[in-house]
């Protein structure tokens, strides 16, 4: 049985920030100071190059929390923040820094790919680890309900596999900005739970075509396409219902 270590705890705005270790991955647990036992909890991804503190995904954090009462989680993916990378994962970034350089589309798109495909194999597991661990908190417990909250990108590369993964997951908010493969497209069949999706429609490197497979493969009875100006590091959570977790998982 996995559990967390809390190693820090700092708090502002009327919410606690706590860094924790489950085994070797690290994260971080928003909760209201004096919220209330059993809240929902949320698991936000972060982009790709970024890491569990990214000043956006924060924001989003504190937000959730202070305005809902969540329990908002993130951790740091394979090979992000304060997590080493693999000789596989260093090989991986730099093919796709040359296939950019030399504007080289179809290399750029197969590299990033196996790259994504890589950490996700890992982090969905990471994930869970960590959501077994929180659960097991008496504050938290196995009956807070689940959503996920995914970034740009690697974030939702990530979101989709574990969402399709993970019948704990009660609704889930994803966002286009990477090369969308079949087995991702096999993922997002099996998500049947209510879904937000944001595109930011001038992506520079990914074509709008994929994000758009992408919306339309997931199976939800429920889902909303939110396309925004801005290409792929200008993206913007403007226009996403920010009341859509707190419907499908109850506030604090």
């Amino acid at each position: 049985m996995h559990s967390v270590r809390f190693i820090n705890e700092t708090s502002a705005g009327g919410v606690v920030e706590r860094d924790f270790l489950v085994d070797d991955v690290p994260g971080v647990l928003w909760a209201p100071v004096s919220g209330a036992d059993h809240a929902p909890v949320v698991l936000l991804g972060h982009n790709g190059g970024m890491h569990k503190k990214a000043p956006g995904l924060r924001a989003r954090a504190l937000h959730a929390a202070a305005t809902w009462g969540f329990n908002v989680v993130a951790i740091d993916a394979p090979g992000h923040g304060d997590r080493p990378r693999t000789t596989e994962d260093e090989q991986a970034r730099t093919e796709i820094r040359q296939a950019v350089t030399a504007g080289d589309t179809p290399r750029f798109a197969a590299a990033s790919v196996r790259l994504t495909a890589s950490l996700a194999e890992r982090a969905v597991r990471e994930w869970q680890m960590t959501l077994d661990a929180l659960q097991a908190l008496p504050r938290i417990g196995p009956d807070a309900p689940v959503g996920y909250g995914g970034g740009i990108s690697m974030g939702t590369a990530i979101g989709v596999r574990l969402a399709a993964a993970e019948p704990r997951i009660a609704a889930a908010i994803f966002g286009g900005g990477f090369f969308v493969d079949e087995p991702v497209l096999t993922a997002a069949r099996q998500i049947t739970v209510p879904v937000q999706f944001l595109l930011p429609w001038d992506d520079q490197h990914v074509e709008r075509s994929s994000g758009l497979a992408l919306f339309d493969a997931f199976a939800s009875a429920e889902k909303t396409l939110h396309a925004n100006a801005g290409d792929h590091r200008g993206a913007r959570w403007v226009g996403v219902d920010d009341t859509f977790l707190a419907r499908h998982l109850g506030r604090a």
